[in-house]
This record gives C-alpha cells, sequence and structure tokens, in this order.
C-alpha cells in the first residue's frame, strides 16, 4: 500500500507540510509506504487548452515535472492534497496542477479506484478552510477517488477534511497566534483520523 501527498503550499516545510507529514506518519504506523510532493520543487506549465486529451488519455506538454509527478500518482493507491488558504481557495501551485491533470480525467478516469484526502491551513479560525477542502474533495471525486473524511471510526465530530488554524485567542481586542499547526491538536488528530480511514478503506478495496 502506498500513500503519497502532495503539497501545494508556496512555502516548504511549513503547517500545511506538517499536516500532511501527520498523514503520513500515521500511514506509515499502519504499514503504508508513503511519499510527500512539495509542489514547489516541480516545474509544471500551465494547461494550454489545446484539447488533444480530448481524443486520448495523454498531455501534449512534454518537456516539464508533470509527467513524473503523474506516474506517482499512478503509482499510489491513496492521495492525499494539501493546500493553505488563499481567498478561500487553493494555491496557484495546486489550481495549476489540478488543471494538468485534465488528460488523466476526460478520456477515461485513470485514477479511478484510489482513495483520496485533503488537508488545509489558514490564519483565522473561519479563515476559508470548509471551501478550500471542498475544492480539493472535489476534485479527487471527479478524478474517480474515493473521498475520506475524518470521521471517528467510533463516531462523533468530522469535518469533510483536516483543517488547521493559527488562531489561538482573543483577549481585549488583541489577537495571539499559534507558533505553528503542531499546537493545533484537533488539526493534528484529524490529520491521523484522515490517516486511519485512508488505510481502512484501501485495505477493504483490495480485498
Amino acid at each position: 500500500m502506498k500513500i503519497l501527498a502532495i503539497n501545494g503550499s508556496h512555502r516548504k516545510g511549513r503547517n500545511t507540510a506538517a499536516m500532511l507529514q501527520a498523514v503520513l506518519e500515521e500511514a506509515a504506523r499502519l504499514g503504508a509506504e508513503t511519499e510527500l510532493v512539495e509542489l514547489a520543487d516541480y516545474h509544471i506549465k500551465p494547461c494550454q487548452a489545446c484539447n488533444k486529451c480530448l481524443a486520448k488519455p495523454e498531455c501534449s506538454i512534454k518537456d516539464d515535472d508533470m509527467g513524473a509527478l503523474a506516474e506517482k500518482m499512478l503509482a499510489a493507491d491513496g492521495i492525499v492534497l494539501g493546500s493553505p488558504v488563499y481567498w478561500a481557495n487553493v494555491t496557484t501551485y495546486m489550481k495549476n496542477f489540478m488543471d494538468r491533470t485534465r488528460w488523466m480525467h476526460m478520456v477515461k478516469n485513470l485514477l479511478h479506484g484510489k482513495v483520496g484526502g485533503a488537508v488545509t491551513h489558514a490564519g483565522l479560525r473561519n479563515g476559508g478552510q470548509e471551501f478550500t477542502l471542498e475544492i480539493m474533495n472535489r476534485f479527487l471525486a471527479a478524478q474517480g477517488l474515493y473521498v475520506v473524511d475524518t470521521r471517528d471510526q467510533e463516531g462523533g465530530l468530522y469535518n469533510s477534511g483536516a483543517m488547521g488554524t493559527m488562531f489561538e485567542s482573543l483577549a481585549d481586542g488583541k489577537v495571539s497566534w499559534k507558533k505553528g499547526v503542531h499546537e493545533d491538536a484537533l488539526a493534528i488528530e484529524e490529520c491521523r483520523r484522515l490517516a486511519r480511514n485512508m488505510v481502512a478503506l484501501i485495505k477493504r478495496l483490495k480485498g
């Protein structure tokens, strides 16, 4: 079993990466092989809207890193996306990546049957996390993945993905902030739940 995490943050190794690492660490504890990809390390050109992928599952752009990333996605059993919130949306890196997977969907859903999940992080407690998760989850579902949430196996509260915030408290009109997502216990627990649910579903699908 292999789970691939794709980080759309422009800041490598920061809060979104830490959330993805929490997912991967829990998945590895349960026996999965894991890998974290930072889109900031990849050269991915924008989609040219040439529509060649309407005829066959192939992208006309060959001289960038999207092909290598697609190979990683095809080899994975599970894919978890991560993006900080930019204006209640995903980052430019993540959106460009999504657009460039069009050839994997138009003729045939090449990722069909895999398991997906998503994590996001924002400064404010209500900073657009729900919208950003919805965008990533809809993308995964459109690509044919089974999208999991952070539901506890024994019931209880859950979200459509893991959400973190830098907001700590408000006192006398002054906001205090967390030092990082590692101080957000709920976010880290949601990441672990996401991992457990992904691993459990992959195992069921594999029979």
